[in-house]
């Protein structure tokens, strides 16, 4: 499957390149307001709204009913993992024109798309204990950069994102074990002496950029009644020599695959990390 993607729009008057860049490099990450249209974020909605109603994907998508929930709705509505590898309409936003032109600002290179996911959240919805995205995706010799949308207004009261500035230089850690009440992964990275997680305020549209290294999770949803659903992607510059072999094949601008070679090292955790921990792995 490839699709074609158009040529870098103009983007809206919202997103100032500049200042993207001068957040992106002095603190790890810049927000592109208003970066999806509303026709663009409801197209999406509508598209997740239809995967989850078609039920289970096997190794991407595997809700189970209400009933065998036990009373966990991310058993219900568990995140979808990769969907543009069987999906049209996720292949065509993972390349989405003005989600690259700003990649291609930040990264200062040509962008490779590695991953999709999209996170439904629902109320009750435990969020993800802090990370790094790089432990996961183990690019080399660089890092890679999440873009990360909100299809619903996100902010702490739906579960919203929280994310540690200047940490974009910070190594690679080893995670400890997180709350199992509050996360619902296992993996947990410190926030590093003398810095402060900060909330990610969204509204629907609105994309956060971040460094691979930057330490980001999440807290659980505990509205009643509101939805937190975000379309979630990472990228690799194209200069990228090595990346974890759960990411390949990645994604070319005009929306053809290309393989580049599989990243063994065991990383910070030794070499038995990477296959049990893969489906940690992404954001929130």
């Amino acid at each position: 499957m490839s699709i074609t993607s158009s040529p870098s729009p103009a983007l809206p008057e919202s997103v100032v390149l500049d200042e993207m860049k001068a957040s992106f490099q002095q603190h790890g990450y810049a927000i592109a307001r208003g970066l999806f249209s509303e026709a663009e974020v409801e197209e999406i909605k509508t598209n997740f709204t239809r995967i989850a109603e078609n039920g289970a994907i096997p190794g991407y998508f595997e809700p189970v009913s209400k009933e065998k929930s036990v009373g966990d709705p991310l058993k219900e509505f568990p995140r979808v993992m990769h969907p543009h590898r069987y999906d049209a309409v996720s292949r065509r936003y993972l390349v989405h024109p003005g989600v690259l032109t700003c990649l291609r600002e930040l990264m200062q290179d040509d962008v490779l798309a590695a991953q999709s996911m999209f996170y439904y959240k629902p109320p009750g919805s435990r969020g993800q204990a802090m990370h790094q995205d790089n432990f996961y995706l183990l690019v080399d010799p660089q890092t890679c950069v999440a873009a990360w949308t909100a299809i619903d207004d996100a902010d702490p009261g739906n579960g919203g994102m929280y994310l540690v500035p200047d940490t974009a230089e910070e190594e690679i850690a080893c995670p400890e074990t997180a709350n199992a009440a509050e996360s619902f992964t296992t993996h947990f990275v410190p926030t590093p002496k003398g810095k402060k997680a900060v909330p990610c305020v969204l509204k629907a549209g609105d994309t956060l950029f971040f460094n691979g290294s930057s330490i980001h999770g999440s807290g659980p949803n505990r509205s009643k009644d509101r939805f937190r659903r975000s379309f979630i992607c990472h990228y690799v510059p194209k200069s990228t020599q090595r990346i974890s072999k759960h990411y390949l094949p990645l994604l070319t601008p005009e929306g053809e695959d290309v393989m580049i070679e599989t990243n063994h090292a065991g990383g910070p955790c030794g070499s038995t990390w990477q296959d049990g921990a893969y489906w940690e792995g992404g954001t929130h």
